[in-house]
């Protein structure tokens, strides 16, 4: 299960959370409202190597190369 992290759209408040899949509603746990997901940091592809131009979205994309 991954640890993604979120922030709220109404409070702007910003959390992680534990989650079974990455396209799970999360809501905020501040106001309740649902919350997106906040793609900050580094991403690497499996490898371990530092992927330049990953939106974080593994279902839209062709996979990291």
């Amino acid at each position: 299960m991954p640890l993604l992290q979120y922030v709220c759209p109404s409070c702007k408040k910003q959390f992680d959370e534990l989650v079974k899949k990455y396209d799970e509603k999360v809501f905020c746990p501040a106001c309740g409202k649902e919350a997106v997901r906040s793609y900050s940091g580094e991403m690497f592809t499996s490898t371990g190597k530092p992927q330049r131009h990953c939106s974080g979205n593994c279902k839209t994309c062709s996979g990291c190369r």
